[in-house]
């Protein structure tokens, strides 16, 4: 197997706990195998006569090794400590984190949460039928630098929009979510309170509430709120592989751990060279929180901007002048051009939130105003179309209640943070019949 990214030299000593991989002998097999020499091309299983294969494994674990982290910092607190540090922000830069990344213990716990949703999918159960093999295989690939990822399966979904998703194998899933597992805690404490994407106690509903909050808060103060609603355009195909590599470097002390997200980062399938992360990755989830903190922050502390709701790429700043909203719209787009070589899309706009000579803020799935919230029209129509389907399915006798409910409970988990009891009346009048 071709080395991926560069091994670093020195030594590391294991924690005696930790599970190392079940392999021995030389890489060939001969007759000079040598007493801590690890072979990864061989099965656990075998069964030939290297005079290595025992004291190998004794050897990997409880001697200095040559693979995994070189750090010579050190080392991180726990990373659920990390996240739970309320009153003083923990700085992400702070110590080693690849040992943590490769244990044992986080790769199990990574394939399990890998499993949640897709436990029925064929590469989770060729995964999970040689759990341990599996886990310990990520593991010495890891140890070792010799991680590769897997070709992406590539196909598109059409709601919301049409979007190309490019999934990543179940292995190398495991793997992001093994670095997820350790490194988005440390950057979740540096993030501004309003980022509502991919954050735990966050999400669409608690994004909304805070925006109608604002709009409430400005038009007690001001008699009127307008709002500077924007968009990034294309942005997970937008983001520059250069300056992402830059933002990370300047955080993360760990050599070994900027290296795999380094690797990750450049393996990306995209039609630009150096530009794009591909949308369904968990680590693009991080990647893109990491580089639109950039942007947060500079709202926040340069141009002092109090409300202020961003969730991914979607933002909104809530305000009583409407002058003031336009030269911040000036000065971000200048940023995001100069910074981090973004722009906004055409929809981006200034306007008064109003029923009256105003209109709603469409944000996060709703309209909001300040004494209500509706449904957007594009949920409302798709539910419709989705009721019409399951109508004349149910009725033809080729699905069942059980196999609709999940659909219909979703939607109307959604429905609820708005005003739409007359519309769940409406729209769900008609019984479902079979003949």
């Amino acid at each position: 197997m071709d080395k991926i990214y560069q091994k670093q030299t020195g030594v590391c000593v294991m924690n005696a706990r930790n599970r190392f991989p079940l392999r021995g002998g030389n890489w060939n097999n001969g007759s000079n195998a040598g007493l801590g020499a690890l072979n990864l091309n061989n099965h656990r299983s075998n069964s030939n006569s290297n005079i290595g294969f025992r004291p190998a494994l004794e050897n990997a674990r409880s001697t200095p090794l040559k693979g995994g982290c070189q750090c010579k910092i050190e080392k991180d607190a726990d990373a659920s400590a990390i996240a739970e540090t309320v009153p003083r922000p923990v700085d992400a830069s702070a110590g080693c984190t690849y040992e943590k990344i490769y244990s044992f213990e986080n790769i199990l716990s990574a394939a399990y949460h890998c499993r949640k949703g897709k436990t029925k999918a064929q590469q989770t159960l060729d995964f999970f039928n040689n759990l341990e093999e599996n886990v310990i295989q990520i593991q010495n690939e890891l140890v070792w630098g010799m991680y590769s990822v897997s070709p992406y399966r590539h196909f598109y979904v059409f709601e919301p929009k049409r979007r190309l998703i490019s999934a990543p194998s179940f292995k190398d899933r495991v793997v992001h979510r093994a670095i997820y597992n350790i490194i988005e805690p440390m950057f979740d404490v540096t993030y501004i309170y309003d980022s509502y994407a991919c954050r735990r106690d966050k999400g669409t509903h608690r994004g909304a509430d805070r925006a109608q909050a604002f709009i409430r808060k400005v038009e007690r103060q001001s008699g009127k709120a307008f709002a500077l609603k924007a968009d990034i355009s294309k942005y997970f195909s937008s983001i520059d592989h250069f300056i992402l590599k830059r933002i990370l470097d300047r955080k993360l002390k760990c050599q070994k751990t900027k290296e795999l997200l380094f690797y990750i980062i450049d393996s990306s399938p995209s039609d630009a060279l150096g530009v794009g992360i591909p949308l369904g990755n968990l680590t693009s989830q991080l990647f893109a929180n990491i580089y639109l903190n950039e942007l947060d922050r500079f709202v926040k502390h340069t141009l002092r901007a109090k409300r202020y709701v961003r969730y991914m790429d979607d933002f909104v700043i809530i305000h009583g002048d409407k002058r003031k909203l336009h030269e911040w719209r000036k000065d971000i787009e200048t940023f995001l051009a100069g910074s981090l070589r973004l722009k906004t899309n055409s929809k981006t706009q200034v306007f008064p939130v109003s029923p009256a000579k105003g209109r709603s803020l469409d944000f996060l799935g709703y309209r909001i105003y300040s004494t209500h919230r509706l449904l957007r029209k594009g949920s409302v129509k798709r539910i419709k179309s989705k009721l019409k389907k399951f109508h004349r399915q149910y009725e033809a006798g080729e699905i069942s209640l059980k196999d609709i409910n999940p659909s219909i409970q979703s939607w109307l988990g959604h429905a609820k943070h708005a005003n739409s009891d007359g519309l769940k009346r409406a729209i769900f009048s008609t019984p479902f019949v079979r003949n």
